[in-house]
């Protein structure tokens, strides 16, 4: 009898399984009427419950309708964790795309928590929480929307693992049984924290223990997820907007490692340097061929083509596939005309055409290397993740005569002598650790560009270089021939730098070695000193960094497009290029500007041009115009002194300094050139030793009891007045006996005499 009602038990459940997918499918009404029948004969043994056979064979039906769902649910869980099978699962809810589908689960939830309490009368407040996704009932309780948001965000989210764009978060479900614990004879297992791969649907424990187990994928190939992933919606992408141009990004754009389409905020100055540049050379000639080289979203060649319009032609290169995408993307989104060239056997037919658009940007998909070697550009622009040098070569190879090569260096851990290995590396040069260190790293830019120019029977002029806290800006000319290579290949020189009192020098020309390196040096702490007090650093760039008549073009540049982030550090670094003082400038007219000679050569400006269509005889204006190329300036006077001084650095104890516009006045009083510098906000370029630059510091410091009370009294009679003086005078020249022993003239008190203002003159 009992296998006979666990039989009949069987086959009800098996009609009335039939019966509920007919219904769910649309069945026949037949169909229905026979599930409702169905329906009714459950409903019947569930009235007639009472009696004992029919609770024998309800508990049986029971019993075989778990052991079905229980092998459903086995053959699930072996599905998930067959790593060789190839079937497309569903991803675990703990891998989502961003934090809003986070708290969108939890709406779901909410929602079925709401209809499980339905029958409470607190039902109004009930509804207003939200239980947590990815922790159990016991572990977090329901709580309301701003809690939830913020436990999600620091305890899952903050902690997540990130792959393609999606993030795998912490989970606390019971997904994972954690090992048991035998205590007083008795098993206890709870459930631990766990991450599920987006790959393999493993489960692990440890964050670190995730990254490289996603890595070992990777460097395996595996990174197709075996979940069904929808792709990635179209509102991730978010639309920044920079100088009037738009651009697309995909999330985490400012990290370089986490997307493909890098875009730094931070590097907005570099861009607007970069295009001030390329105006200045859009005026000269027209049109120009212009690379950037490494595009990502494309927003440097965007803002090329939508201010400069007709007078360039832009190209946007990048050997990844998707940046090639977004970089479409973008160009359609600002308007503009796309003409892409992926086969490099044809680009430079593809140029020749002739037949293109003032809006049209191409676009290409090849390395970098490849595309400088296989067409010639006015101007190249690199910007890589980290070093340029690998790509010098290529650039130099077939830049045309007076073009520009502009490039970014971030690789600054190297260049401000933290991994000096490194720098050692990857230019050749070794440095450490100075006050000088950001214009330490310009040069050391500058003279691996040189070499590179060199080997390509090219010299330069450094028009640019800038030094800021995220990278290294050198804006360089090329000039073609072998003597401007020999004039250039000689200013890479070998740096002294005395580790006591940070005074340096450049080597003297020559090969002959000298007996005593430390004699150029103008200190004496090799004498005073035990052992050896310098090191030599190099080799480095140690001509001009700054070229003035293309900074004021800049900056005229930048003031007609609206560039005001630009301008103050143009006119601070014009002032540098001049060594004057911010008082002291002034801006020329642009007539004035076109006139400008740039390392001998004499560029061609409209005005000029205009000048020279006037004159008759076309083959004498083009002679004259050959021979200016060939003439290199002999005077270097007019240059900037090389390095700065840093004031809080050679600071004297228990004094209090001056102001820093003061002591600029108070140097220039005194007969030297003096200025202030973009690398450092509290650096002194001057051409004064470092001995009268500490004499003249502590001449106008005030002592630290006194406060700013003693500095300029204006209330004391004119007796008193000369007695501080004299006494302040006396106590300095006690201590700057070891400063003017290192003067070897002894004439320093009499030049400082005549140099130093009126009311110095009791010295």
């Amino acid at each position: 009898m009992a296998a006979e009602d666990a039989a009949e038990a069987g086959l009800s459940a098996e009609r009335l399984q039939e019966a509920e997918e007919e219904a769910e499918n649309g069945g026949s009404p037949a169909g229905g009427g026979e599930a409702a029948a169905l329906n009714g004969e459950v409903d019947c043994k569930k009235v007639e419950s009472k009696n004992l056979s029919v609770k024998v064979g309800e508990s049986e039906v029971e019993t075989e309708e778990e052991r079905i769902e229980h092998e459903s649910i086995r053959e699930s869980d072996s599905n998930i964790l067959d790593v060789s099978s190839d079937y497309p699962r569903e991803k675990h809810l703990s891998i989502q795309r961003q934090l809003g589908d986070l708290e969108r689960l939890a709406d779901l939830n909410e929602g079925e928590f709401t209809l499980a309490v339905s029958q409470n009368t607190d039902l109004h407040i009930t509804a207003e929480k939200k239980p947590c996704p990815l922790c159990p009932e016991e572990k977090f309780k329901a709580c309301y929307g701003h809690k939830l948001h913020r436990h999600l965000q620091n305890l899952h989210w903050k902690i997540s693992v990130e792959f393609e764009g999606y993030r795998m978060c912490i989970c606390h479900l019971p997904c994972r049984i954690a090992k048991p614990n035998f205590i007083a004879d008795q098993m206890f297992s709870k459930t631990g924290a766990h991450y599920h791969c987006i790959i393999c649907s493993a489960t692990i424990t440890r964050r670190t223990d995730m990254i490289g187990h996603i890595n070992r994928h990777v460097n395996k190939g595996e990174t197709e997820s075996r979940f069904i992933t929808a792709p990635a919606p179209k509102s991730s992408c978010e639309v920044l907007k920079e100088a009037d141009t738009d651009v697309q990004v995909l999330p985490n754009y400012s990290t370089p490692q986490k997307t493909d389409s890098y875009f730094n905020p931070k590097m907005k100055l570099n861009r607007q340097l970069i295009f001030c540049a390329l105006a200045v050379l859009a005026e000269e000639r027209k049109p120009i061929e212009c690379l950037d080289a490494f595009g990502a979203t494309g927003i440097m060649g965007l803002q090329w083509a939508k201010h400069l319009r007709s007078s360039v032609k832009v190209t946007i290169n990048d050997c990844n596939e998707n940046s090639v995408t977004m970089i479409q993307e973008n160009c359609h989104l600002n308007k503009m005309k796309v003409k892409v060239n992926t086969k490099e056997e044809d680009n430079y037919e593809a140029i020749g055409d002739g037949e293109e658009n003032s809006n049209t940007i191409e676009v290409t998909k090849m390395d970098a290397n490849v595309i400088m070697h296989l067409r010639s550009f006015d101007f190249i622009h690199l910007d890589p993740f980290g070093t340029s040098v690998n790509y010098l070569d290529s650039a130099f190879r077939n830049v045309r005569n007076l073009g520009i090569v502009s490039l970014t260096s971030t690789d600054i851990s190297s260049l401000y002598a933290k991994a000096q290995h490194v720098a050692l590396r990857h230019y050749g040069c070794n440095i450490v650790r100075t006050e000088y260190y950001k214009e330490l790293a310009a040069r050391t830019v500058i003279a691996a560009v040189t070499r590179a120019a060199a080997r390509c029977n090219k010299g330069i002029e450094v028009l640019l270089a800038v030094a800021l806290e995220h990278f290294v800006l050198v804006v360089i000319r090329v000039l073609r021939g072998p003597s401007p290579a020999d004039d250039s290949a000689k200013k890479i020189r070998y740096l002294i730098h005395c580790q006591w009192c940070e005074e340096r020098i450049f080597q003297k020309e020559g090969n002959m070695v000298e007996e005593n390196p430390y004699q150029q040096l103008p200190c004496d702490c090799h004498g005073s000193m035990p052992g050896r007090t310098a090191v030599v650093l190099g080799p480095l760039w140690s001509g001009a960094l700054f070229n003035t008549g293309f900074l004021r073009r800049m900056l005229f540049e930048a003031v007609q497009y609206g560039l005001d982030e630009v301008q103050p550090l143009l006119k601070t670094v014009i002032c540098e290029a001049e060594c004057t003082t911010s008082k002291n400038f002034s801006t020329h007219s642009p007539f004035d500007e076109n006139k400008q000679e740039e390392c001998g050569v004499y560029i061609k400006t409209p005005d000029m041009l205009a000048e020279s269509d006037v004159v008759p005889g076309k083959r004498k204006n083009n002679e004259v115009m050959r021979n200016a190329t060939k003439r290199q300036k002999t005077d270097n006077s007019a240059e900037h002194p090389a390095f700065y001084y840093n004031i809080h650095r050679h600071s004297i104890k228990g004094m209090n300094m001056p102001k820093l516009n003061k002591f600029l006045n108070c140097l220039s009083e005194a007969g030297y050139r003096v200025s202030r510098t973009h690398f450092d906000p509290m650096g002194v370029r001057t051409n004064a030793p470092l001995a009268q630059f500490k004499t003249v510091l502590m001449k106008y410091s005030t002592p630290t009891y006194a406060g700013g009370q003693t500095e300029g009294p204006l209330h004391l009679r004119e007796d008193v007045q000369v007695g501080d003086q004299l006494q302040a005078a006396a106590d300095s020249k006690a201590k700057d006996d070891e400063f003017r022993e290192e003067n070897k003239s002894g004439d320093t008190a009499t030049v400082f005499a005549e140099d130093c203002p009126t009311h110095c003159a009791a010295d």
